[in-house]
């Protein structure tokens, strides 16, 4: 048995209260993150609404950005938070952004992920790797307390990237990312359709199964 199902196997500790802030000042992410938790009764604050700072996101991995962030929020408010840290996956560069996908965004002026897209594809191109350009999108979970336990819940949507963008729905990389299985990019869907099929569902979904079913 791996040590990645023997995890998921093990006791979560569940979420009680019904409380729970989102450490997010992204509001389309945090609109998401209510959306999928309606059934279950929470009632949920946002990071900025609550006036917490962002903090640094210094982490190498997801995992080590969505803790930092929970970790954070729950500290200062007393309350259990959720984090995530999300990105894209492109093999042919090697796994990047990764980690770095809002960072490819940056300007002076805000984050375009129009550049970032001309960038990547770009980038691509003079990688002269073949066709499919196979990728994902990765979301990871992390609900942490005040008293320092977290737990934590990756997600991941297979796809493509393609070429030239398709669609003006969803955010960031998603006209030029194709789900496996589907032919419209993220940029085409409707963004609540899309939305029961992302990498953030994927999360979600262990989320609810650990922390409260």
């Amino acid at each position: 048995m791996s040590s990645f199902r023997h995890k998921w196997q093990r006791s979560m500790r569940k979420l009680e209260g019904g409380r729970l802030v989102v450490a997010t000042h992204n509001q389309g992410k945090l609109e998401e993150i209510v959306d999928l938790l309606k059934p279950f009764g929470v009632q949920i604050s946002g990071a900025a609404e609550l006036g917490l700072a962002e903090p640094p996101e210094t982490g190498n991995t997801f995992v080590e950005n969505a803790r930092i962030k929970a970790h954070a929020a729950a500290k200062a408010t007393g309350l259990p938070s959720l984090s995530d840290d999300s990105g894209i996956e492109i093999d042919a560069l090697d796994g990047a952004p990764g980690v770095y996908t809002a960072d490819w965004a940056e300007t002076e002026t805000g984050r375009d992920f129009l550049m970032a897209m001309r960038v990547t594809h770009s980038k691509l191109v003079a990688s002269q790797k073949p066709l499919p350009w196979t990728s994902r999108f990765c979301c990871t979970l992390v609900l942490a307390w005040p008293d320092g336990h977290d737990e934590v819940f990756p997600g991941v949507m297979e796809g493509q990237i393609v070429w030239p963008m398709r669609g003006d729905q969803g955010h960031g990389y998603d006209p030029i990312f194709q789900p496996q299985g589907y032919s419209q990019t993220f940029g085409e869907m409707d963004r609540w359709e899309k939305n029961k099929i992302s990498h953030r569902a994927d999360a979600f979904a262990k989320f609810v199964k650990g922390c409260f079913d």
